[in-house]
């Protein structure tokens, strides 16, 4: 099993209560289709406010498509569907009376791969959002900008460069740039789809610690394939796997230190000793 002796330290729970605003999320039997191929099936977990869960298991499972159904952004794509239920703090969010648009405000994402606006400077990326949204005016867009960037770790390393094109950036600062411009609209839950899969260790290491700041105030799902950043950074680990139908399902859902230490289901513990996937 892994060693989790490095795991960072919780916040007092006095700490956690004054500051925390993430929201909870429950998914309840979630189905969802692309065109007639069922992609995952019967999902039924619950995502702790203001906890990192972790979504893991092998290419092809479902993952980035549970976590797209999460903010509605699995629709978006021609012929897909989904059945079943999704709460946020209580509240149903696939039914036809709520706006996709605010969900995806509320429920921010932040992909694989750094995808700054490529004609926009560092400060346009971050306000892209807000602007979009009428969320800000001239005179309170400079402020909430900066404030972004530094719930990113990123303000040091910009504040002097702010109309420098964001793809000037390193790899992991674009990252970061992209959480900051997610940030930016003030998220209650905020989804990762491999943050750091395309990062060199430092950069993966600064973003690993960016997750477990960011958890005061934020509720985190966060994808990965990389079984030590899952240990490291998730408080719930939820493992998903696709049988010879390629249907992806939960296979397993428990707190990141049971399931590393005395997982329940031998699938679980092969694929976490690296036994296969």
């Amino acid at each position: 099993m892994l060693n989790l002796k490095a795991r960072p330290v919780e916040f007092p729970p006095e700490e956690t209560e004054v500051r925390a605003s993430g929201r909870s999320v429950e998914i309840q039997d979630l189905s969802a289709w692309y065109g007639q191929k069922l992609a995952i099936e019967k999902v039924t977990m619950s995502v702790a406010p203001n906890k990192v869960t972790a979504i893991i298991g092998p290419s092809g499972c479902g993952k980035s498509t549970l976590i797209r159904c999460i903010n509605r952004m699995h629709e978006v794509i021609p012929g897909a569907r989904l059945s079943g239920r999704i709460l946020l703090d209580g509240e149903e969010i696939c039914c036809a009376g709520m706006d996709p648009v605010l969900v995806r405000r509320r429920i921010g994402m932040v992909f694989q791969k750094p995808n700054p606006f490529p004609t926009m400077s560092i400060f346009d990326n971050v306000a892209a959002g807000l602007k979009l949204n009428g969320l800000a005016n001239r005179r309170t867009l400079p402020a909430i900008v900066e404030k972004s960037l530094q719930q990113a770790a990123l303000w040091d390393e910009v504040k002097d460069k702010l109309h420098h094109a964001g793809t000037d950036l390193s790899g992991g600062q674009q990252q970061r740039l992209c959480i900051a411009r997610a940030l930016a609209v003030e998220p209650e839950v905020l989804l990762m789809d491999e943050p750091a899969s395309a990062l060199d260790p430092i950069a993966t290491l600064k973003i690993e610690e960016l997750i477990h700041e960011l958890k005061q105030s934020y509720t985190i799902v966060i994808v990965t394939h990389n079984m030590q950043q899952a240990a490291r950074v998730s408080d719930f680990t939820a493992f998903m796997l696709a049988g010879e139908d390629r249907i992806g399902r939960l296979i397993e859902f428990d707190t990141t230190n049971q399931m590393f230490t005395n997982p329940k289901d031998r699938r679980t513990e092969d694929y976490i000793t690296g036994r296969f996937g």
